[in-house]
């Protein structure tokens, strides 16, 4: 047995309480991004400055949080996964503290920058500290449960940073962020090890994680990998920028009946993980990667189709709960296959490809809002996606 098999098997078992306490890691980001969206009207009233100002706060986090997630990789394989998560959320915590305690709004956005920053560092670490603690199997089966908890934060934040911004006001809603970030870091402590042996690590040197970045991109079989799962969270990006408007604008949707059409693609991906948690040790993470971007590519063609056939909302909705129900079965399992091929520079993959995802989906719905439609972007862009998706990894990534 050679050292890594032996530190996946003294890692801790599958269970409950990791899933919760890794899935927690994973909301620090989504919780800081929805969170305060209700309150940002009160935020501007209260600071005094417009909307715009406001919204630029959210631009600076995601800006910083892209920019972390291209260090703290290289960190974390230098000097250890636990002491970067550790510093992350303890950084991202005092700056929750300090975004409470802002009197204007030129210091509310530093901070902002800085709490993406910092943010990124659980973003990053968590798929690594994963792949070190289990093999390919166990980890797409441990990642798409982690996706899904990240990907139902987004639908709870809005509702709880609502309520507290009503009960104690919008400064509540970043205390709520530090009292979380203390539980993350006690949690770390109770439940995560430090994964990757001291053996294992690479000494940090800027032009040794250049190149580690250069050797990335230049290999066709992890470029592939990166951008197949890339794509297919770029697609729910410009469901996300355009659903609203489509199912309400156009379809006649009440705004509460919208919440129950986007309730359904979250069901759709609970039975889409559990399936993959159940399947993926029998057919291995290309199989389930297959089964995820078949489906997705056929929810895109079926978007497409019932588009041009005019088939109306019942023609866009179960092809939409399939496109984004398969988005944890796509990432795990590509995540997984990545991961396994750079088992001692798994951070530094891990934040290229966080790295290409976010900013490929910024860049989808952002082309999705520039134009003066919103249906037929939004379509077009997502069958686009898919069909990216499913052939990035047919041609390069199958080969992992």
């Amino acid at each position: 047995m050679n050292k890594t098999d032996s530190a996946q098997s003294d890692a801790p078992k599958l269970g409950l309480v990791l899933f919760l306490v890794l899935g927690a890691i994973g909301t620090l980001t989504p919780l800081a991004i929805d969170m305060y969206l209700p309150a940002m009207p009160t935020i501007a009233r209260d600071l005094g400055v417009s909307a715009g100002a406001v919204q630029i706060t959210l631009t600076v986090y995601t800006a910083g949080f892209a920019i972390g997630q291209l260090l703290h990789g290289p960190l974390a394989d230098s000097y250890g996964r636990r002491p970067i998560l550790i510093m992350g959320v303890f950084f991202f915590g005092i700056a929750s503290a300090v975004c409470a305690t802002t009197t204007d709004i030129e210091s509310l956005t530093y901070v902002r920058a800085a709490q993406g920053f910092a943010g990124a560092a659980a973003a990053v670490i968590i798929s690594a500290v994963v792949r070190d603690m289990f093999d390919r199997e166990d980890f797409a089966r441990t990642m798409s449960f982690i996706t899904l908890v990240i990907t139902l934060a987004p639908l709870v934040a809005p509702l709880i940073g609502g309520h507290l911004a009503i009960w104690f006001g919008w400064r509540s809603i970043f205390w709520f962020l530090t009292i979380f970030s203390v539980f993350v870091i006690a949690a770390v402590y109770w439940k995560i090890p430090e994964t990757l042996p001291v053996e294992k690590r690479q000494p940090l040197r800027v032009r040794s994680t250049l190149r580690n970045y250069l050797n990335l991109c230049k290999n066709p079989v992890a470029m592939g990998l990166m951008f197949s799962g890339a794509f297919s969270f770029a697609g729910m990006f410009a469901f996300l920028t355009a659903g609203s408007f489509v199912y309400i604008d156009i379809y006649g949707v009440t705004p509460d009946q919208f919440g129950y059409l986007f309730g359904l693609n979250i069901v759709t991906m609970i039975l889409m993980t559990s399936i993959n948690g159940k399947v993926v040790k029998k057919v291995g993470l290309h199989g389930m990667l297959r089964f995820g971007l078949a489906v997705q590519l056929f929810a895109g063609l079926g978007l497409l189709t019932g588009w041009l056939l005019d088939w109306g909302l019942w023609g866009l909705v179960p092809f939409v709960m399939l496109f984004i129900g398969t988005l944890s079965t796509i990432g795990s399992n590509s995540m997984g296959l990545l991961l396994s091929g750079y088992p001692t520079m798994a951070g530094t993959a891990s934040s290229l490809a966080g790295t290409l995802r976010f900013g490929t989906g910024s860049i989808i719905g952002a082309i999705v809002a520039s134009l003066p439609a919103a249906l037929w972007p939004m379509i077009l862009l997502m069958t686009i996606c898919s069909v990216l998706s499913a052939t990035l990894y047919w041609t390069l990534g199958k080969n992992a």
